[in-house]
């Protein structure tokens, strides 16, 4: 039986609240009539606008929304039955806090009932009265309760006449900083502001000292004012290191409560709640009872009915103390209905309408926990920027599904735009497992699904919390996060599908992303492999260098009988044919074959020299990522690469440290020989490089630049003499082989035979290795000479590679020797077998194959000695400008440049200031005399310039004077080695920048990257940060893109551990008939369940574009038919809008 106690006196402040709360027990005595609800409106936006519509709908309930004008295209419009704007002409937020025009559009449309959702007018009395006072019933508590519920002074003081324990806290709202201090002097410091009259984190402050108390005060009060339209701070004794758990309750209208358990919503980022649990894990019985009874003793207080909240903490003693109330439905309510199996939307609306919980079934002695339940909100927050909002376009959504997994989901899908205007909330997941490990284990999972593109997401930070140990074990506080900064430490999402379906949309409308020097057209068909041996291929020459190492290498060369090739297909050919654009694709591609097919070989060219910089500069690739794949492949062949000295593989000084680390690094990913050379055979430069190849413990080759003619006695600078004389300095220098590097192809038959014999009388156990450029057509002819006179080694390229700028025909030279002592072992139907790939690869290069603008090598070059990939270059530049007319006059102008600068050896860098003087000359029509009478006045190259103030190093004999002093006038020269002086290289300090510049990972050979070629670098990561791993593609895509409804593989991602799928691990992707739409294209890719999700498996699709707004597009399910071992593959259906 109830009874009323009226106090004598008049009504005190007492004598109020024990009416006021009698009153609301007095309530739930009177008859309710139940009255069903026909429509209901929601008063909110997103993903709760959409789970109130779905549980209407099960209801038999007509739904409508309402919405602001940016949410327009927002889903919860469209998933209602009815729509209405509200708040015309209101900034963003305020449209859904305009009380009158959402009663009036409720009134206009005959609604019954308004569920406020959470946020916005939630927990505002106003709006609940508003309803009455319109005849609309408000899902939720009365207006009273809201309204004492929302005053946190009252909701304590009501907490304290219930017997429930709270906090030491102020007992009304503090109005100034003042009684902020005085409060603080009471019960000292930690303290905390609190928004009276709102939650969710806004308007919470934590203080620890005096110092902070004005800053935070003011923060407090602003954000509060903002966020609920009232500043008013509730202040309180900070609990430090508490667990924050709240209990569910449910009221009805005849004064009945029920809780529904509890949630530990302790995992929180400044305030705002992150992850939820229910029930709380390792939660002592006893204190769960109290907790329950607690929240049931003040809900009755006031005559709660409906849906609510009422938060404690739990100090680290056990004690729990009151926090507040939140009368209203909350985020996290998923998982206390996975836990019950008690639709919370559904008892809203039912309470509402009159029924009692008893007539819904919900008896306390029913209510069952059933294992747990965890819940992680997805937000477009970057964590690795501080969790900064992100906006844009979601360009692709693929939900983590599956068994245990709930989504309650609003903006998410293709083509949606995440504004900046609202919260950041994207999707809630929830799982539900048989208990806290199970449950985290399947969210986890459910997450690694997860594929959202175009935004960034907070999903790497969710991944590493439920991965956390302290998590799994259960027993977390609010500190969690901040006590844990790995949290913040992400593996990047790399998104590589996507960007490469972005590169092919930017290839095919806007064409190839590298310079095409002509106009030619590649051919459509791919090049055949030839048949690879099942196994490791047999040992070979680098077996013998990794067991014995280069000193005994060199001995084993020299003693071998017969000739040893060396292969240029790699790197020296193409950079002479195709303008150094061949691609590590193709390169990986028949890599295979030569191991097992030319392990005779004594080395194969594949790195170094212009590849390096042409990798990044126009391929976009990484040529460290080259070497270390080509390496993985080719295990027993020495790779030899080509090093410019002290210019390593750029074109200007670098410091000592530079260069020797840059050989450090090269020799660890897989480079064995190192050529080194200098362009100006200056024996300084060439020293520091070879220190730098022998200390990393690569084989040093010494290489001699040659020019001129041995044989021809008028030519008296680069005579016999000078050759055997720079040999020896070389050989005392520690060199483990010699090499003659013919760059222009002058090394005639009878002068091979002069030179290369002389060297071997000079140093009978030296190994020599003699490299040319058949450009005269001798090539073949000089090498047989060559061996003949004693050569070990001779360089060839495979024959569809070879002849012109490039080197000699391994064909030729393979059938020439054979049945001789020059034999070479390898079989001549293995090299027409490999030059069959290399015919067909060769034209997927037609743009730059010089074939288009050169029919046949020249002889002129005895005349010009312009190296051969600079003749193809001149030849290319000539052609490109209109000059192809005037290519002899260009070939002309080269020679007199090089007797203005007095005749030098020309080998990049050198011949390149050669190349720029002679261009110089003929587009300002100038001789020789010309520009030797002028020279004061004319504006030379810089190439030239620094040149002549000695930046690349002296050239044998001096600089041509007058000519020097008349061209420098006052500039500063250099003396000695230009790189001696420079100070070393801050490699820590380098990384540091890179990794701020990139936010990506940098490895040790990005830094050696970003050392040799800063700027190229750079824009080789931006480009990549763009477009993905585009080295992936086939030569065709990279340069043209797809045809139409064409189908086609791409590569494995690069170093991927292979995936635990049951498909091949290739990527398929599909470009759509009708892919063609505002420059944009409609594509499709496929990844397998069960695979690591940083690293992808396959790609697969069938899609067709769809002009519809991108959500009304729908994927394709099916399952591939090589699945295999119970594994199933699923079809996604993918569209780049």
């Amino acid at each position: 039986m109830l009874h009323l106690r009226i106090i004598k006196g008049g009504f005190g402040l007492l004598g109020v609240k024990r009416v006021t709360v009698l009153n609301g027990v007095f309530h739930s005595t009177q008859t309710v009539e139940y009255k069903p609800i026909k429509k209901v409106m929601v008063a909110n936006r997103g993903e709760i606008a959409i789970r109130v519509f779905r549980a209407c709908t099960e209801l038999g309930i007509r739904t409508v929304a309402v919405y602001s004008e940016q949410d327009t295209g927002q889903m919860h419009r469209q998933k209602a039955d009815e729509a209405y704007l509200i708040g015309k002409g209101l900034p963003p937020v305020q449209a859904y806090l305009d009380i009158p025009d959402i009663i009036n559009v409720a009134k206009e449309n005959d609604v019954d009932a308004i569920h406020p959702g959470y946020g916005f007018l939630s927990e505002r009395a106003d709006f609940a009265q508003a309803c009455v006072d319109a005849g609309v019933r408000f899902i939720g508590p009365t207006p009273e309760v809201v309204r004492k519920m929302g005053d946190k002074v009252e909701a304590r003081a009501i907490a304290i006449d219930a017997g429930v324990p709270v906090v030491p806290g102020s007992s009304a709202p503090v109005t100034s900083l003042k009684e902020s201090q005085e409060f603080a002097d009471a019960y000292g410091y930690p303290i905390i502001f609190k928004a009276a009259f709102g939650g969710g984190g806004r308007g919470m402050r934590v203080v620890h000292g005096y110092e902070e108390l004005e800053e935070n005060y003011q923060r407090a009060y602003s954000e509060a004012l903002s966020a609920f339209g009232n500043g008013s701070l509730f202040i309180e004794r900070f609990i430090e290191r508490p667990r924050h758990i709240e209990v569910q309750i449910l009221g009805d209208k005849y004064g009945n409560v029920i809780h529904l358990y509890e949630r530990d919503c302790s995992i929180q980022r400044r305030h705002q709640k992150v992850v939820e649990i229910a029930p709380a894990a390792q939660l002592d019985q006893q204190l769960r009872d109290h907790l329950t009874s607690d929240a049931i003793k003040l809900a009755r207080r006031v005559g709660y009915e409906n849906a609510g909240t009422v938060e404690f903490l739990i100090d680290k003693h056990g004690k729990h103390f009151f926090i507040e109330v939140n009368s209203r439905l909350q985020v996290e309510h998923t998982v206390t209905e996975e836990i019950t199996d008690v639709d919370l939307v559904h008892a809203q609306i039912h309470i509402t309408e009159g029924k009692s919980l008893a007539e819904l079934g919900l008896k306390q002695e029913n209510i069952r926990i059933n294992g747990c339940a965890i819940q992680c909100r997805i937000t477009t927050e970057d964590p690795a920027r501080g969790f900064q909002p992100d906006t844009g376009r979601i360009e692709v959504f693929r939900s983590g599904e599956g068994m245990g997994i709930r989504l309650d989901i609003a903006s998410a899908f293709q083509g949606a735009l995440i504004s900046p205007h609202y919260d950041s909330l994207l999707v809630k997941v929830i799982a539900h497992g048989k208990d806290h490990p199970t449950a985290a284990s399947k969210l986890n999972r459910a997450l690694a699904e997860f594929r959202i593109r175009g935004v960034k997401t907070n999903i790497p930070f969710l991944q590493n919390v439920l991965s956390n140990e302290q998590f799994l074990y259960g027993i977390v506080d609010t500190q969690f996060i901040d006590e844990n900064p790995d949290l913040i430490l992400l593996r990047p999402v790399l998104n590589r599908a996507q960007k490469l379906l972005h590169f092919l949309g930017h290839v095919m409308v806007n064409g190839p992303v590298t310079p095409i020097p002509v106009k030619a057209k590649p051919t459509t068909i791919d090049a055949i492999v030839p048949q690879v041996p099942v196994g490791e291929p047999p040992a070979g020459f680098r077996d013998i260098l990794l067991r014995d190492g280069p000193e005994a290498f060199a001995k084993a060369v020299r003693n071998h009988k017969g000739l040893l090739l060396t292969d240029t297909t790699f790197r020296d050919a193409h950079q002479s044919l195709l303008a150094t654009r061949v691609r590590t694709h193709d390169l990986k591609l028949i890599s295979p074959y030569v191991a097992h097919n030319m392990h005779q070989l004594f080395s194969i060219e594949n790195w170094g020299g212009a590849t390096f910089d042409v990798a990044m500069r126009f391929l976009y690739e990484c040529p460290w990522q080259r070497l270390q794949e080509m390496r993985e492949l080719v295990p027993n062949i020495p790779f030899q690469m080509l090093l410019r000295g002290a210019n390593a593989v750029g074109y200007t000084n670098y410091p000592d440290n530079t260069v020797y680390k840059f050989c450090e690094v090269a020799k660890e990913n897989g480079m064995d020989i190192f050529r080194v050379f200098d362009s100006l055979n200056y024996l300084p430069n060439m020293i520091l490089g070879m220190e730098a190849a022998g200390n990393a413990g690569g084989v040093v080759e010494a290489a001699i630049s040659y020019t001129g003619d041995v044989c021809d006695p008028l030519r008296t600078k680069y005579s016999l003499d000078y050759y055997l004389a720079l040999a020896k300095e070389l050989v005392a220098a520690g060199t483990h082989i010699l090499c003659i590097k013919d760059m222009a192809g002058l090394l005639k038959p009878t002068s091979a035979r002069l030179l290369v014999g002389s060297l071997r009388d000079r140093f009978p156990e030296m190994p020599l290795h003699i490299h040319t450029h058949d450009t005269a057509g001798a090539g073949v002819a000089s090498m047989l000479a060559a061996a003949e006179a004693g050569a070990d080694v001779v360089d060839v390229a495979v024959d569809a590679m070879s002849g012109m700028t490039s080197q000699p025909s391994m064909g030729a030279m393979v059938a020439c020797t054979q049945g001789t002592e020059q034999n070479t072992g390898i079989d001549l139907d293995k090299v027409s077998d490999y030059s069959e790939y290399w015919e067909m690869t060769r034209q997927l290069y037609a743009q730059f194959d010089c074939t288009a603008t050169m029919k046949s090598g020249n002889s002129d070059i005895y005349e010009n000695e312009i190296p051969g990939g600079q003749y193809t270059n001149l030849h290319f530049q000539a052609y490109s400008m209109g000059l192809g007319n005037k290519f002899k006059a260009v070939k002309k102008a080269y020679t007199e440049a090089n007797m203005l600068l007095g005749d030098l050896i020309k080998v990049t860098p050198s011949s390149k200031i050669v190349g720029d003087l002679a261009q110089f000359m003929v587009q300002n029509n100038l001789s020789r005399e010309d520009v030797e009478a002028d020279v004061e006045e004319l504006s030379f190259p810089q190439s030239l310039v620094e040149f002549l103030q000695g930046y690349i190093g002296i050239p044998h004999g001096g600089f041509p004077e007058p000519f020097r002093s008349k061209v420098l006038k006052d500039l500063p020269r250099i003396e000695g080695r230009p790189g001696a002086s420079l100070a070393p290289l801050d490699f820590a300090g380098l990384e540091a920048e890179l990794r701020l510049r990139h936010e990506d990972e940098i490895t040790p050979e990005d830094v050696m990257s970003a050392a040799m070629y800063p700027k190229v670098f750079n824009e080789f990561k931006e480009f990549t940060a763009q477009f993905g791993p585009v080295e992936t593609l086939n030569t065709r895509l990279f340069l043209e893109g797809p045809k139409l409804a064409e189908v086609f593989e791409v590569s494995p991602w690069p170093f991927s551990p292979s995936p635990p799928c049951c498909c091949p691990s290739t990527h398929l992707l599909q470009i759509s008939p009708a892919w063609w739409h505002n420059g944009r294209v409609a594509a499709s890719e496929h990844q397998t369940p069960g695979f690591d999700p940083g690293h992808g498996c396959c790609l697969y699709g069938v899609c067709t574009f769809s002009p519809l707004p991108a959500w009304v597009f729908s994927g394709i399910s099916g399952l591939l038919p090589n699945s295999k071992d119970g594994q199933v593959c699923r079809l996604i259906g993918l569209v780049l809008m």
